[in-house]
C-alpha cells in the first residue's frame, strides 16, 4: 500500500496515468532509497531528480509511457531484500534504481542482478563491484565510492596538512572513504574513528579532536550524521581553529539544518549547484522551482540516471527484453550529462572530473556547495583494471 501511495503520488506529479491500461507497453522502473529517518534528506533529493528527469520527458522514455514504483529501504538491508524482491516479483520493473547507501547496495545487489534485471545506482559505489565483481546488469551514476574522498587527500596532501583526524562511520563506505583519503595523504593520521552508522552524538569524538589539534579532519558523515556533527563542531569552537575536508558531510540535502554552522567547510563531488553549462543551470533552476530547495549531487545523479535509462530505451527501440543489446546501450551512456563530461568506465563505473567544493551562504539566504578548483580530470576508478567486461 505504502508503494501504491507514493506511485500515485508521483503520478500526480509527473502527469503519468498510474493506471493498468496499457501496462504491458510501460517502461516499468522501481525506485528503492532511504525516504525514513536521518537520512531521509539523501533519499528524497534522488527521488525528486528522477521524478524531474521523467518530467522533463514528457513522461515517456522511447516513446514508451514511464511507471515508477517507489520503495523505502528503511536503512535495513533486511526490508530492503524483501523490496527489492517485491519490484521484481510483484511490480516487475525493467529497472530498479537505487539505493543511497552501500550496506543497502550489498544486499539487494546479487537478487536483483540474478534476475537479469538492470540495477542502477545513483548513489552508493563500492569497491565490491568495481572489480572483479562486476556485472552487465549494474551501473553506477555516481562515483566508485573511494573517488570523492581521494579529491580530499590530495587537498590536505597539496596545501602540507601534516597531521589529520579521520572520523568515518563503520561501514563499507565509511571504510571506503578512509582508504580513499589515505591514497594520496601521506601525512600522519593522528587517529582514525569509525562510528557506529546512525551516530548523532559526537561529544567524545570532539574532545579527542581538541585534544589531539590536528591541521585538518576528514570527515564522511551523511545524512543525519553530518548535521549532528557540524552542528556540535561549531558549538565547540573547532570551525574556526582545524578545517575540516569533507564528504557528503556538508552537501545540499544537510545545508538546510546546518546553515550558518556549515559555511566555509570544505567538500569533494563530482558537480556543485554552480556548474557553469546551460543543462545545468537549467535543472537547478527547475529542481528549485519545484521543490523549493537547492539540489545537490544525489538529485542531479537521480536526473541522470533517468535520462541514461532513457537513452537506451531509445536505443533499442523499447525492446526492453534483449538484455544485451539494453547492457550495450546504458554502456554507452549517450546523454548529456547535467556534469558535463560522462562516459563509463569498462567495470560500469564512470569517468568524470571531481571536484573541490565549499559552503556558501547564496545572496537570497540559502546555502549551496560551490567549486572551488578542479582536483581530478577524466578519472577513472583503480578497480577497473580488474573488471573483465561482458562477464
Amino acid at each position: 500500500m505504502k508503494q501504491q501511495l507514493r506511485l500515485a503520488g508521483l503520478a500526480v506529479l509527473l502527469g503519468i496515468a498510474a493506471g493498468p491500461a496499457a501496462a504491458q507497453e510501460k517502461v516499468k522502473i522501481g525506485v528503492i532509497v532511504t525516504l525514513s529517518g536521518p537520512a531521509a534528506a539523501l533519499g528524497a533529493q534522488v527521488r525528486d531528480g528522477f521524478a524531474l528527469a521523467v518530467k522533463d520527458l514528457g513522461g515517456k522514455m522511447g516513446g514508451k509511457d514511464v511507471e515508477v514504483v517507489i520503495a523505502d529501504d528503511e536503512l535495513k538491508p533486511d526490508g530492503a531484500v524483501s523490496k527489492a524482491k517485491g519490484l521484481l516479483e510483484r511490480d516487475k520493473v525493467d529497472f530498479v534504481v537505487g539505493p543511497i547507501f552501500s550496506n543497502i547496495l550489498q544486499a539487494i545487489h546479487k537478487p536483483v542482478t540474478d534476475s537479469r534485471t538492470f540495477l542502477i545506482s545513483p548513489n552508493a559505489g563500492p569497491s565490491s563491484y568495481a572489480g572483479k565483481e562486476c556485472s552487465p546488469f549494474f551501473y553506477v551514476t555516481s562515483y566508485q565510492n573511494d573517488q570523492v574522498h581521494e579529491i580530499l587527500g590530495k587537498v590536505a596532501q597539496d596545501r602540507g596538512y601534516k597531521r589529520v583526524y579521520v572520523l568515518v562511520p563503520n561501514y563499507q563506505a565509511g571504510k571506503d572513504s578512509a582508504a580513499g583519503f589515505k591514497l594520496d595523504y601521506k601525512g600522519e593520521i593522528v587517529e582514525e574513528s569509525y562510528m557506529p552508522l546512525g551516530t548523532l552524538d559526537f561529544q567524545v569524538e570532539l574532545t579527542k579532536i581538541a585534544s589531539a589539534k590536528p591541521d585538518a579532519v576528514f570527515t564522511f558523515m551523511p545524512g543525519g550524521m553530518g548535521v549532528g556533527l557540524v552542528k556540535q563542531y561549531k558549538q565547540a569552537g573547532l570551525a574556526d581553529k582545524i578545517p575540516v575536508l569533507s564528504a557528503f558531510t556538508v552537501d545540499e540535502s544537510t545545508l538546510p539544518a546546518q546553515q550558518d554552522a556549515a559555511v566555509g567547510m570544505f567538500g569533494g563531488a563530482n558537480w556543485a549547484p554552480n556548474l557553469d553549462n546551460p543543462q545545468s543551470k537549467k535543472f537547478v533552476s527547475s529542481y528549485e522551482g519545484a521543490y523549493n530547495n537547492v539540489p545537490g549531487t544525489y538529485a542531479m545523479q537521480g536526473y541522470d540516471t533517468a535520462m541514461l535509462i532513457d537513452s537506451a530505451v531509445k536505443a533499442v527501440k523499447g525492446d526492453l527484453g534483449n538484455k544485451d543489446a539494453v547492457a550495450a546501450a546504458l554502456k554507452k551512456a549517450d546523454f548529456t550529462s547535467l556534469r558535463g563530461d560522462f562516459k563509463f568506465n569498462t567495470n560500469g563505473y564512470p569517468i568524470q572530473n571531481f571536484y573541490l567544493t565549499k559552503v556558501a551562504k547564496r545572496p537570497d539566504g540559502k546555502f549551496q556547495t560551490e567549486i572551488v578548483e578542479k582536483v581530478f580530470e577524466n578519472y577513472g576508478d583503480r578497480y577497473a583494471r580488474d573488471c573483465t567486461p561482458g562477464k
